[in-house]
């Protein structure tokens, strides 16, 4: 008889989602089951909770959901030989051929038949998540799982920061967000000279404070290019790096840029975005989409990074909550009243966070 689990399932194509007893994933030769003990949810995994245009188009109904965890393996496939019972890992969600183009020449993060964990494959929001071995990242026992389950958005956040030049470089970061945040904090770690942050909601352009914005701008109040422009003496951004998806904000970015800059697009929009590519052209603008983490170049960078103790991502983490009380955790992320939430699916999986290893598995923490 097989064995079930509980899990986070997407189960039709509309709103919401259901939590329910599924089958534990089968393991295959290649393939790895690990026991998830943090999950943590995303704007990505806000999108299909929601059932937007974009998750309409992209996403198939149907799996467990979520795709940002850390966890321990408990059963490896027959023909796996570097990943062993016991390890603490994450993944790598995109799941790749090895054979297109892209995939040989560097630019598999981009693979012309990628599969993405939880969101086209099966995810993480439940009690074990199946996993190539391919794509396993091996974390230090050390690293708390609640910070290693964040690793997957930091390396987007590491990313778009890297995609250019960024050292002695003024950045704006256009909506503040959670990897818009992290972004924030990995501008600053490597070298940015000064970080303006963007946003229309006051909690959030807090905690932007908090990750080290030299300058919030909240753009409901006023007009995000003018602001970004009074505060780097009417040059304009060196660095753009768009996070927001927003419509408007996008086309303020061109404006917001400094000739000769750079524009990264992460913010996924919901809708057709007209441009003026006058501003782009004539201002000599390069603009680059980013999707993901370059495979695996970004993950030894990010891990660099938090090895060297320049980012602190505990402040971060504002609300904890077990899987059951999803409903909850995403409400809260719709409002965009918290930081990064964790879903903690094992009581033995809470670590120390600096000072607060103590905490209780339910606790909401302020700022």
């Amino acid at each position: 008889m097989q064995k079930t689990m509980i899990g986070l399932v997407k189960e039709n194509r509309g709103p919401g989602a259901v939590l329910k007893e599924v089958p534990v994933p089968a393991v295959g030769p290649d393939e790895v089951l690990v026991k998830v003990m943090t999950s943590s949810i995303c704007g990505t995994d806000v999108h299909i909770y929601n059932w937007d245009a974009w998750a309409q188009k992209s996403v198939t109904a149907g799996y467990v959901f979520g795709h940002e965890f850390a966890g321990i393996v408990v059963e490896i496939g027959k023909a796996v030989t570097d990943v062993s019972i016991g390890d603490h890992v994450s993944a790598e969600g995109h799941m790749v051929c090895g054979k297109c183009r892209p995939c040989r020449t560097g630019n598999s993060h981009v693979c012309l038949n990628t599969r993405s964990f939880g969101i086209t494959a099966p995810g993480c929001f439940a009690e074990y998540a199946l996993v190539k071995a391919d794509n396993v990242i091996h974390n230090h026992p050390d690293l708390p799982f609640e910070l290693a389950c964040l690793q997957d958005p930091l390396g987007n956040a590491v990313q778009t920061v890297l995609s250019g030049d960024i050292v002695g470089k003024s950045v704006a970061v256009i909506g503040a967000g959670l990897i818009g945040l992290m972004s924030i904090a990995v501008a600053k770690a490597c070298g940015a000279s000064r970080v303006i942050a963007v946003d229309v909601n006051p909690y959030r352009l807090d905690m932007a404070r908090q990750m080290g914005a030299d300058v919030v701008i909240d753009s409901s109040v006023v007009k995000l290019s003018e602001a970004i422009l009074n505060h780097t003496a009417g040059e304009g951004a060196e660095v753009v790096l768009e996070m927001s998806g927003h419509p408007e904000a996008i086309r303020e970015s061109m404006i917001a840029a400094a000739h000769a800059g750079r524009i990264s697009l992460l913010g996924i929009p919901t809708r057709e975005v007209p441009l003026d590519m006058g501003q782009i052209i004539f201002k000599g603008l390069r603009l680059e989409g980013i999707t993901g983490r370059r495979m695996y170049q970004t993950w030894y960078q990010l891990k660099g990074l938090l090895d060297s103790g320049a980012l602190h991502l505990e402040r971060l983490v504002t609300h904890t909550f077990t899987l059951d009380r999803y409903e909850e955790a995403f409400e809260l992320m719709r409002q965009g009243r918290c930081g990064k939430i964790i879903f903690i699916h094992d009581f033995a999986s809470r670590g120390e966070m600096g000072n607060n290893a103590s905490r209780d598995v339910y606790q909401e923490l302020p700022l």
